[in-house]
């Protein structure tokens, strides 16, 4: 899972898979679901994102994580 900022656009991408979208669904303003070919959850896009969260902090709790990087 891999989380992208965008200062320029104000949008912030969750990447949750490698594969590609070929559909969305805009759930709720602002809020956009990327799906796969076989329909699986690949990608939420969050438009006007510093507006809908606190960009300043990111917090992890009990993630089974064995690898991370920090850009």
């Amino acid at each position: 899972m891999k989380l992208n900022y965008d200062a320029e656009t104000d949008s912030l991408y969750i990447h949750l898979s490698d594969r590609a979208s070929v559909d969305s669904d805009e759930v709720s303003e602002g809020v956009v679901l990327d799906y796969d070919s076989a329909g699986v959850l690949v990608g939420i896009d969050i438009q006007h994102a510093s507006r809908q969260t606190d960009l300043a902090r990111l917090s992890v709790n009990k993630l089974p994580l064995q690898h991370l990087d920090a850009a």
